[in-house]
């Protein structure tokens, strides 16, 4: 297996509402929802950065298509983290999120180890960290 992860693939309990909050709230770009036509196919893919998306997908379809049962959610299985390059941009995105409906789990805030960061989660509950690291340099 190569070091390569293309796409991230969330399970969400309501496709639309999951649409709004990500596309109109969050401003990630998307052609909407495809592949309605389809028995468990219907998915939003949003693009990232350059080789990378991230994908919406009903629950219950995610779990018929990967044939394991269909469980409760837990927001501490992972985190998605959204580095930035400052300590406003971190209050500017955690705001954003905020009135995009995300619930504000962790307001910003100074790190221990020198960083700046805050957590919310998205309607489904996924858990997103918006960071500043001073040690990283993120490139556009």
């Amino acid at each position: 297996m190569k070091p390569r992860i293309t796409v991230i693939t969330l399970g969400v309990d309501d496709l639309e509402r999951s649409l709004e909050f990500y596309r109109d709230g969050l401003g990630l770009p998307t052609q909407g929802i495809v592949g309605k036509e389809f028995e468990h196919g219907a998915v939003v893919f949003f693009d990232l950065q350059a080789g990378l998306k991230l994908a919406i997908w009903n629950r219950k379809d995610l779990a018929h298509e990967a044939k394991v049962p269909l469980t409760g959610s837990s927001s501490t299985e992972f985190t998605l983290g959204h580095n930035v390059n400052s300590k406003e941009e971190v209050d500017q995105v955690m705001e954003q999120a905020k009135k995009a409906g995300a619930v504000i789990t962790d307001p910003a805030h100074d790190t221990f180890w020198g960083g700046y960061s805050g957590h919310f989660q998205d309607p489904d509950g996924h858990l997103w960290e918006v960071v500043w690291n001073p040690h990283w340099e993120i490139r556009e």
